[in-house]
Order: C-alpha cells, then sequence, then structure tokens
C-alpha cells in the first residue's frame, strides 16, 4: 500500500484556520463574561421586607426590577412595622416598598430616621383610610358622622357580641392605624359606645362581609390599596363616615394641618403615600438601585385589583411573582425606562 502525502501548505492553512477560530470563540466568550460582569448589581444580595402579604405584589415589581440589574434577591422577610423598621435600620434589611410616609412616621424616626434610613420615592400614592357602615343602615337611621355613635341606641345597631356597644372592625395590633383608631374614640368620646375590634384583619372583615351578606348592619375601618372597596363598594354597598373634625396623634403628622378630606368628606386620615424605603448605607452603596427604586410608581388600582385575586385564592408565592411579571409585561416600555442606570 502507498500512502497518500497531503502538501504541506495545505496542512499549514488548516492549521491557520483552527487557530482563527479558536482564538475568535475565546474573544467571544470574554466579551459575554466582560458583559455579564457590567451589571451593577453583580455579587450583590439584597433582602426586603413588607408587613402584609397584599404588600408583596409591589414588592415583587422592585425585586424584579433589582434581578436585572443584576442583584440577587434574598429571601422576603413578612414582619410588623415596627420591627421592619428597626431591621432596616440595623441592617438585616435592605428595603421595604411598604413604608407609610404618613402612618409609619413613628417608626420611621424610632428607628433612626434620615440618619439610619433613606426614603427613595413614593411607589403607591392617595392612599385613603377612613371608616365605613353599610348603605342600607347609614339611609334608614340617616348616619353620615362617626360622632353619631355617641348615641347608645345608635351604637348598639352595630353591637355584635351583645355588650352594648358597636363592634368596630379595626386593624392589626402594632400598626400604625390602631393607634389612631383609639385616638379617635378617645377624642371624639366614643369610648363609652364603641368597642375597637384589634386583630389579625382578615379575619375581623371575613365576619364583616359575612353579616354583611346576612343583611346586619356592619362597622369597619379599611384603607386603599386593598381588596375590602372591592367586595364592599363604597357608594354601592357601603358608604364613608365622616369624622366631626380633624385630630391625629403628633407622631403620625408631617405638617400641622394634614389632609383628611377625600371626595368631599372629611375621613380623619390623612391622604397618604407608600414609599420605598432603603438602609442608608445600602443606599449610598447602590446607586443603580437607588435610581430604579426612584422611579418606580404602581396605580393604586392595580395593586387593589392584584390584591383581589389573592382574596380569590391566587395567594401563593408563585401566584404573585406571575401577577408582578404580567403587570411590567403590560408597562414594559416604562419599565424598561426605570431600568436605564445611566
Amino acid at each position: 500500500m502507498f500512502r497518500q502525502r497531503v502538501p504541506l501548505f495545505l496542512i499549514l492553512t488548516v492549521t491557520t484556520v483552527l487557530a482563527i477560530v479558536g482564538l475568535n470563540s475565546c474573544q467571544n466568550t470574554v466579551v459575554e463574561e466582560d458583559n455579564s460582569s457590567n451589571l451593577p448589581g453583580e455579587g450583590v444580595t439584597v433582602t426586603p421586607a413588607y408587613v402584609s402579604l397584599e404588600e408583596r405584589f409591589q414588592t415583587e415589581i422592585v425585586n424584579i426590577g433589582l434581578e436585572k440589574l443584576g442583584y440577587e434577591v434574598g429571601q422576603m422577610r413578612e414582619l410588623e412595622p415596627a420591627l421592619m423598621h428597626t431591621d432596616l435600620a440595623a441592617g438585616g434589611l435592605d428595603y421595604t416598598a411598604a413604608h407609610w410616609q404618613k402612618l409609619g412616621r413613628q417608626f420611621y424616626t424610632n428607628s433612626g430616621g434620615d440618619e439610619k434610613l433613606e426614603k427613595l420615592g413614593v411607589i403607591i400614592d392617595n392612599a385613603v383610610q377612613g371608616y365605613l357602615i353599610d348603605r342600607a343602615t347609614a339611609q334608614e337611621y340617616n348616619i353620615t358622622n362617626l360622632k353619631q355613635l355617641q348615641n347608645p341606641e345608635i351604637a348598639q345597631l352595630f353591637d355584635s357580641d351583645g355588650d352594648g356597644k358597636a363592634n368596630l372592625v379595626g386593624c392589626n395590633a402594632g400598626w400604625g392605624c390602631e393607634t389612631i383608631i383609639n385616638h379617635h374614640l378617645e377624642t371624639y368620646n366614643l369610648k363609652d359606645t364603641v368597642q375597637h375590634e384589634s386583630g389579625q384583619y382578615v379575619a375581623l372583615m371575613a365576619d364583616v362581609i359575612a353579616r354583611y351578606k346576612q343583611d346586619k348592619p356592619i362597622l369597619y375601618y379599611t384603607w386603599t390599596p386593598l381588596w375590602s372597596t372591592s367586595v364592599l363598594v363604597p357608594g354601592k354597598d357601603v358608604t364613608w363616615l365622616e369624622v366631626p373634625y380633624t385630630s391625629l396623634p403628633d407622631a403620625t403628622k408631617t405638617k400641622p394641618n394634614p389632609d383628611t378630606i377625600y371626595q368631599g368628606k372629611n375621613l380623619g386620615f390623612a391622604t397618604d403615600n407608600i414609599m420605598i424605603v432603603a438602609n442608608e448605607n445600602f443606599a449610598r452603596s447602590n446607586p443603580a438601585a437607588v435610581k430604579f427604586m426612584e422611579q418606580v410608581s404602581i396605580p393604586i388600582e392595580d395593586v387593589s385589583a392584584q390584591n383581589q385575586k389573592i382574596r380569590e385564592g391566587e395567594d401563593s408565592a408563585r401566584d404573585i411573582r406571575r401577577h408582578a411579571e404580567n403587570w411590567i409585561a403590560d408597562h414594559q416600555q416604562q419599565f424598561q425606562q426605570w431600568l436605564e442606570v445611566e
């Protein structure tokens, strides 16, 4: 057998081509790695927190943006507001998208204020709080103002436990709204005729809704954004009660004469903004995250609509993450603008 010889020039040509291809492959790999490392959040883990499940939606929207910037988002924590602010100031948390500017003022101040925390922007504006009763009872007895509950006969209409006092469903113990409700009952001379039911709000509201379906009088506190205004619709099923005059605990005031008027009624609670607040050290070290967080804004109606999905059973972490992803998909152009860090 004769071996066929391969010309030397052909060997050199093939070798050169392979070398060039290999070099290009290496260069492409390096470029991809460089692009990845250019993300401002690379190597940084962020720990967020919120107070109630209904606030996880806005938190997830922020989380997704941070992930796009290269940050790794750690386990989210659900905490009572006082502990959340304290932990945020101490560095155990990095940010929250659930700080109520006025309602949470005392929590912010007690945790170190501007020296430890940084307010980055309003994520949800014009949040409203107040007291409501069913429309049927309001019309039958001409009830328009909370002070009318000073009358024992009026108060007894809302007595659900037989003690002769109106049962006012309030909010969770330790929340800022608990302080204001108790202040109102004291200031408006309602302690003798009204009992503030403070506990797990979702469970308490389940009883309120059940009573409403039985055509029984109801009296409760609520806020927006929340699913409650979709289940019991103001103006249709229920009506807001006015207060005699504005009176708020000093710790909740951000200005001497807070605006408590909503749709022409004095509801007794200042219209509020829900803000993103970050640990001061985190904010100083992560300007890209700060720039993004300063811009995020979600319509209050969108949050309430998502909260209704939670009430209907779409309440798992995966469900809420999907809700956030769908919201971003519907607002993609705006979301991309928020991510422009240069």
